[in-house]
């Protein structure tokens, strides 16, 4: 039986509450024309957890010690999953061709790293690794590839690696036929593609998630922030600021913009296509930090 707001009675009231909380935590924001999509997705997580009613459920998210380890219940059940390959690839193409080579040259051998966040279930990240191949970096310099999301589930299905026929609408397909094997209904994602990936689970509004992947001096962050207010936009690029290396790029989706946001990072043109770079300062931009395992990231 399906369950919607309708089914728990759900007052206005209690679910501006809900969704005031689940900005401050998540940085979604649903106005006051959305909390009907709000309650209705959340009204399976609070009936299969036994409440009767949102506000029952408000209340375990914001006063009982059990709140951190339901939260990704609530993110698997508000996040939106739509990802495919070979999107806005003009982008990923500059930064393959313009930006990267000048890194791998500062990087003097150490592996780089490349952060792509939110992943959904792994489409972008996947991308930039094809690109990467055909471009032939992986035999000439270590990078390291981050897809991440706030999603657990989303993350575990990009961990699987198997996606439908309509995650190809874009991509080419002899590249479908190089780095996917047909697997039943599914197709299969190549080891060695695959492998190139590493995966983990990060809010973007919380600050020990983005720590440990800000300092990559390449950032995608691309179609999030349509989700965002902008005090959570905010809230993130800051996160980002104060992490990324001076002259890092944050590539952002065709639809969002900074402009109004924040003056840490101007809007340039490079390799024909739009992203933000990071003004930071002479001394930041000079000073390389490499951890335990050698990956080159910036200091902030």
């Amino acid at each position: 039986m399906p369950f919607d707001a309708d089914s728990l009675g759900i007052p206005r009231a209690s679910t501006r509450l809900l969704r005031d909380l689940v900005h401050e935590r998540l940085g979604l924001y649903f106005g006051d024309d959305r909390l009907d999509q709000l309650a209705d997705r959340l009204a399976p997580v609070v009936v299969q957890r036994g409440f009767g009613s949102l506000l029952d459920y408000y209340y375990l998210l914001k006063y009982d010690p059990e709140a951190d380890a339901e939260w990704p219940r609530v993110m698997d059940a508000l996040a939106v999953n739509e990802t495919y390959f070979w999107r806005e690839i003009d982008q990923i193409r500059a930064v393959v061709g313009t930006v990267l080579p000048p890194l791998v040259d500062r990087a003097g051998g150490r592996p780089l790293q490349i952060w792509s966040a939110p992943c959904a279930s792994g489409g972008e990240p996947l991308t930039i690794a094809m690109v990467l191949d055909e471009a032939g970096w992986f035999a000439r310099a270590p990078i390291r590839i981050v897809g991440s999301d706030a999603s657990p589930a989303a993350i575990e299905k990009a961990r699987r690696g198997r996606y439908r026929s309509r995650s190809f609408r874009n991509l080419p397909d002899r590249l479908r036929e190089r780095y996917f094997q047909k697997a039943g209904e599914d197709w299969r994602v190549s080891d060695a593609i695959h492998g190139r990936i590493t995966w983990d689970i990060v809010n973007l509004q919380n600050p020990a998630d983005v720590a440990r992947w800000g300092g990559s001096p390449i950032v995608f962050c691309r179609n999030v922030f349509i989700y965002f207010s902008d005090t959570s936009i905010r809230r993130t690029v800051d996160l980002l600021a104060d992490a990324m290396p001076a002259g890092g790029h944050l590539c952002l989706g065709a639809a969002e913009s900074l402009l109004r946001i924040t003056n840490r990072f101007d809007l340039q043109e490079v390799g024909g296509a739009f992203m933000y770079v990071h003004r930071g300062s002479a001394e930041r931009a000079a000073t390389a930090a490499v951890p335990d395992d050698g990956t080159v990231r910036w200091n902030a």
